[in-house]
């Protein structure tokens, strides 16, 4: 009797844990992949607040797929290993995409794990070329290229700006020397570059390169890398006497930037960019609802925004959580963004990818120059 009474009792049990699985198991997930702690937080709260609202709209209309939409945030803390390790964690835990990552130096390794498992991804920061040069027909971007920005930023300096010397520095990862390796390649033709040279990802006293920059008196200094070395480069390079402006990329055009730099130092640098979301009439519902929930949008909220509802719009057109039947759709379709409209080319990249000069004025950033 005893016996039967356990076997019984085991029964329900396996019963119990396998309906149970199944039930947690009865919606699509999707992950999320960037810096979430530490000095680029800010980029990837970024990223979570606009993930979260395109899937609270979904959660809203019954999900996808008849299915509730779960995002599994993860921290890589902008280091490539750690990224690596996140990925294998997301494809263990049968993510349907990846919304991510941020820094290049993270999407280009962690795209060989999701491309193993046949796990689609979308960047909505990760702007080197390499990115989507590995022949990976699951990898896909919805921001430019640093090719793109690179040559916009040294064709502004070259026919707007008419300067004639400048020095070009960068943080040595794959984004930041990348974007500046771009620059420099375009810029190089018909500028002299008076200095090249790179600075260490964390430091915070710069004042040794600055000097040398100094003394080879350029009219600019182009900066590859992201704001928490752009605004300590900026302070310091004021308190040094350095009048030549800066000039530095989509890494930097964030507040933090003015707040790490103060507005007076940071006063006068160019970034480049994509066109100001607060402009663009496809993006207005967008605008309103994150700043009614989250508060100020940041550079890359809108491309976080838009890069989740087109991986939830391609899971629903293949009417499947398989990879290769989403990767299949978000190749072929054409999508309604915030941003307007998106579709990709064969190697992943936006077909239209727009990119303008700000400046930095009176402790803002500002639309300046559309080439």
């Amino acid at each position: 009797m005893k016996k039967f009474i356990l076997s019984i009792f085991m029964l329900t049990a396996a019963v119990f844990l396998i309906s149970g699985c199944g039930k947690k198991e009865d919606v699509v997930k999707i992950g999320v992949a960037g810096p979430m702690t530490g000095d680029q937080a800010k980029m990837g709260t970024d990223f979570k607040n606009g993930v979260a609202l395109a899937v609270e709209e979904w959660n809203a209309k019954g999900g996808v797929l008849n299915k509730k939409i779960v995002t599994l945030i993860e921290d890589d803390q902008h280091d490539p290993k750690q990224a690596v390790s996140i990925a294998n964690k997301l494809v263990n835990t049968d993510a349907a995409g990846i919304i991510g990552h941020f820094n290049s130096s993270c999407s280009i390794p962690a795209s060989d794990v999701y491309n193993r498992a046949g796990i689609p991804m979308i960047s909505p920061g990760s702007t080197n070329p390499q990115f989507t040069e590995k022949g990976y027909k699951g990898v896909f971007r919805v921001c430019g290229r640093d090719d793109q920005q690179g040559k916009v930023g040294a064709d502004f300096v070259i026919n707007k700006l008419n300067l004639k010397k400048i020095a070009v520095i960068h943080d040595k990862t794959t984004y930041g020397q990348g974007l500046a390796d771009e620059f420099k390649k375009f810029a190089g033709k018909n500028v002299e570059v008076v200095y090249y040279g790179g600075i260490t990802l964390g430091d915070k006293d710069f004042k040794t390169v600055l000097i040398s920059i100094k003394q080879k008196k350029p009219e600019l200094i182009y900066f590859g890398g992201i704001y928490p070395e752009a605004g300590l480069l900026v302070r310091q390079a004021k308190e040094l006497g350095l009048t030549a402006p800066f000039m530095s990329g989509d890494g930097t055009i964030d507040p933090k930037f003015i707040e790490i730099a103060g507005p007076k130092a940071a006063e006068g640098t160019y970034l480049t960019f994509s066109p100001d979301a607060k402009k663009i009439p496809t993006a207005k519902k967008f605008v309103d609802d994150y700043e009614k929930k989250f508060g100020e949008i940041g550079p890359y909220s809108i491309y976080a925004y838009d890069a989740a509802n087109i991986m939830l719009t391609a899971i629903n057109a293949a009417n499947s959580k398989d990879g290769k039947a989403i990767i299949e759709k978000l190749h072929s379709l054409e999508f309604d963004g915030a941003l307007g409209k998106i579709k990709f080319d064969d190697k992943g990249d936006v077909t239209v990818a727009p990119y303008i000069i700000w400046i930095t004025k009176n402790g803002k950033f500002e639309e300046f120059y559309k080439p």
